[in-house]
């Protein structure tokens, strides 16, 4: 007979449908009703037959294993002990349901010994799970090879679904439920007990969210909104970090708490390479201190460096921050369906009233049937002359039986019960306790028809139990849950825009350091100790800023490179700072000669740059905004040239270039066109023979007020009114600045200043002096001033910075550049910027200063 042709199209859909079925109801999704896949509801019954209780002596995980494989689970050995294993895991588990005993792998991923080593027993919460499982509960259906039965779902009376959660991939879909409170589950319950028509905001009024085994911080924003209304959403996890105190003001931060799932292990690898790519600065040493007692992977800060940086980047960069994607799907009604949080919670409420009414139905019947016997020996008991005497006139058992039934109106089971009454419950006790245990029958029998009958009694049957529950198993919420959304921290909100000084020496040692540890001192007088540096270095950058500014960094070949202030470490007075070359990328033989401060690079904004050569040249700012990491081009130099130092500058505004020799030029800016990022210039001073540029002043056009300051290597300095310098056109020769002489040594720098200022000098001795300008006279030009800092032999003065003692101290540069922000008779445009860079290479090449 030929066989009937078979459509593959229709054939693959079927058989596929079938197999796509068969793993997301046999194996990977769980049960809405009691939370748990086949696998684990397998091996929980195979304990429960074993009586491997929470009570008995642990039993080894390969006898349990055997009988799951052999009687329910027909797959691998190794699957099933995996399973297994997990159940045990305080870190996978919220509330494990099996007691291990021996190696269960650990939260570093090592994996647990084999299954011949280890010991397992049922928890005390996995009993709750299997309680009045013999009661007709639960259906039972045979086991794949039809010589056993297995329960279809367990008689929970704990909401695992929820507690423990469950992640599966199955065909087609997947599940990923996260863990919760066993307490807050309850609270719930009893609410929606109370109220069944309650709204999902009520319920989360008590289920806050996820509790991790792992704890950590869990973000409840709108993912966690959307996961408990729709079954889908995201939630933030964080691991929990603390920062302590080490010897020698040192700080150093411990993990604490990891995110769910995460492999601790991985983790210190992870931030191990994050150290070494230089992508976390500021780490000195990092070790795992974990025990039984808990996790703690400690990290070393160097000193200076700001916690919370390392922090925020630990959590950008690392898994100490994640995303947890909800998807609560589970089996109801033996289909896959996606749930919110009421109607998970309601399939358990559901599961258990379907329970407790078949229980209460199974222990009724027992209590009606053994009342029934009893009502039957009560009978005997009260006619025991009148049954004795029948009995012994019978022939036989069931003679006696019948005559029994006959004469007392009994049942068979009755005379049956009466035929097998010992002789000892004749005796008044036991008569006592038979009419006992009768009297306490009927009121069971009451109660549990009113069970059945009366659905507020049954409603608190049901609310018994979970609070039974609450009492017995709740325990503290480990995961703190934060209601405020997550976003990107921004590392600026963590530190104060306080007054800062940024210091680098000549040989590239930089640091920050809080302005308040400089105190104003009289004119002349010896200074305090800035930082440590060694006999052959002194400091050459010296800056006044705020936390919040960006450092633009210039170097001799006239190169950019980018910082914030904040992302310079932190140091003490005369603390020696971190190389300039762990924080920048510079090539052999590059320096940095200026340091500028600005918030933001705004497209009508401009920079100068002067040459030592006398070169100058216009930029926007803008073009400097986007810094690689390598750092940019910011002008084009020639040969035997170098970037002395950089403006900001306006359209309105002149410009002094100051000499080592003691001249000055000015002229407009006007004479500058604005050129771009990598052009070269155009001359702004004829320079004599051997001399070079130190300073660049920018003055507004309008002012007349403004006072140049001019100081020399030796110590002395002066102030000179702007208007005794004449305009002139660019790449003129210039006029006398300063006199210059064997003992005022050459100039080191010029900026512009006002009567209420404070003036920093550093020396090469790192010496510093701060005096107020008041105690410095206003002198001419051809004039070498008075003696400003009192010299240690052979040192001579390296940088100096105007401080605003009105509080405007490292003003942002930005806003000197805009004409609004400049208060009428104060001193323009680059006044907060450092003038000692090409001031101190200047000294040497001038013929007097010999550290050069």
């Amino acid at each position: 007979m030929q066989q009937p042709q078979i459509s593959i199209e229709t054939e693959l859909r079927k058989s596929y449908l079938e197999y796509s079925l068969s793993v997301i109801i046999g194996r990977a999704i769980p049960d809405a009703r009691d939370g748990l896949k086949p696998v684990h509801r397998r091996i929980m019954f195979a304990q429960y037959e074993l009586a491997n209780n929470y009570n008995r002596p642990h039993k080894k995980s390969a006898r349990i294993v055997g009988d799951v494989i052999g009687k329910y689970h027909p797959h691998g050995d190794s699957a099933v002990y995996d399973a297994l294993v997990r159940l045990a895991q305080d870190f996978s588990m919220r509330d494990p349901l099996v007691d291990g005993q021996g190696n269960f792998g650990s939260i570093d991923g090592d994996a647990p010994a084999a299954m011949r080593y280890t010991e397992v027993r049922m928890s005390r919460l996995a009993q709750e799970f299997l309680g009045d499982l013999d009661k007709n509960t639960v259906d039972f259906r045979p086991n794949y090879d039809n010589t056993l039965q297995e329960p279809t779902v367990m008689p929970s009376k704990v909401p695992n679904l929820l507690l423990n959660g469950s992640s599966g991939i199955a065909v087609g879909m997947a599940t990923n439920i996260p863990p919760h409170n066993l307490g807050e589950l309850c609270d719930a319950l009893q609410l929606l007990l109370d109220d069944p028509q309650c709204s999902i905001d009520d319920l989360m009024e008590h289920v806050k969210g996820p509790d991790f085994p792992t704890s950590g911080y869990v973000y409840a924003g709108k993912g966690l909104y959307d996961a408990y209304h729709t079954g889908r959403g995201t939630v933030k996890v964080r691991g929990r970090m603390e920062i302590e105190d080490r010897k020698k003001s040192a700080q150093s931060i411990v993990i604490r708490e990891i995110p769910y799932g995460l492999n601790k292990s991985s983790l210190v690898e992870k931030i191990a390479a994050l150290v070494n790519d230089r992508k976390i600065d500021g780490i000195t040493d990092l070790r795992d201190e974990s025990d039984r007692r808990g996790i703690r992977v400690v990290i070393d800060l160097k000193r200076g460096t700001i916690p919370e940086i390392v922090i925020n980047a630990l959590y950008k960069f690392t898994p100490l921050e994640s995303s947890f994607g909800i998807n609560m799907l589970a089996v109801v009604d033996n289909r896959p369906q996606l749930l919110n949080l009421k109607s998970a919670l309601t399939c358990f409420v559901d599961h258990r009233r379907e329970v407790v009414i078949r229980r209460t139905r199974y222990d009724l019947e027992k209590a009606e049937a053994r009342a029934h016997i009893l009502e039957g020996l009560r009978v005997a008991i009260d006619n025991i002359d009148e049954v004795v005497a029948l009995i012994r006139a019978s022939a036989s058992p069931d003679e006696a039986r019948a005559a029994l039934m006959k004469r007392f109106e009994l049942s068979e089971l009755q005379a049956k019960a009466i035929l097998e009454m010992r002789l000892q419950r004749l005796t008044g006790l036991q008569r006592e306790e038979l009419m006992a245990e009768y009297k306490d029958l009927l009121q069971k029998i009451e109660f549990y028809r009113s069970i059945l009958e009366n659905t507020e009694v049954l409603r608190g049957e049901l609310k018994r139990e979970i609070r039974e529950i609450r009492e017995t198993f709740a325990t503290p919420r480990r995961t703190e849950v934060l209601r405020e959304a997550l976003t990107d921290i921004d590392i600026e909100d963590l530190i104060p825009d306080e007054d800062v000084v940024i210091t680098l020496s000549r040989r590239g040692y930089m640091k920050r350091t809080g302005l308040e540890n400089y105190q104003q001192q009289k004119r002349g007088g010896k200074g305090i100790a800035a930082l440590y540096t060694s006999d052959d270095d002194y400091v050459q950058e010296f800056l006044s800023t705020t936390n919040h500014q960006f450092l633009c960094l210039f170097t001799n070949k006239g190169r950019m490179h980018q910082l914030k202030v904040h992302q310079v470490p932190e140091g003490s007075r005369t603390a020696k700072g971190v190389h300039i070359n762990n924080l920048l990328p510079l090539e052999d033989g590059e320096w940095v000669t200026t340091v500028l401060a600005l918030r933001e690079f705004a497209e009508d904004k401009y920079f100068l740059f002067v040459t030592k050569r006398g070169m100058v040249k216009r930029s926007s700012a803008s073009l400097y905004a986007r810094c690689r990491k390598t750092g940019l081009m910011a002008v084009g130099l020639r040969e035997d040239d170098e970037l002395v130092v950089v403006r900001p500058i306006r359209n309105d505004s002149h410009i002094v270039l100051a000499t080592a020799d003691g001249i000055a030029i000015r002229f407009s800016c006007k004479d500058v066109r604005p050129m771009g990022r990598v052009a070269t210039g155009v001359k702004g001073i004829a320079l004599r023979r051997q001399d070079f540029v130190v300073a660049g002043v920018i003055v507004k056009e309008t002012d007349q007020t403004t006072e140049i300051m001019s100081i020399s290597a030796n110590g002395f300095g002066k102030r000179t009114s702007i208007e005794l310098y004449r305009l002139q056109s660019r790449g003129g020769k210039g006029i006398i600045n300063f006199k210059v002489t064997g003992k005022t040594g050459p100039v080191v720098g010029a900026m512009p200043v006002r009567d209420d200022d404070s003036l920093i000098l550093l020396t090469s001795a790192n010496k510093i002096v701060r005096i107020g300008l008041d105690e410095v006279r206003s002198k001419g030009r051809a004039t070498m001033g008075v003696m400003l800092v009192r010299l240690d032999e052979g040192a001579h003065v390296v940088g100096f910075d105007r401080v605003d003692e009105g509080g405007q101290t490292g003003r942002d540069l930005s806003e000197d550049m805009d004409e609004d922000a400049v208060p009428e008779g104060s001193a323009p445009a680059a006044q907060d910027a450092p003038s000692s860079a090409p001031a101190d290479r200047g000294a040497g090449e001038g013929g007097t200063g010999e550290d050069a």
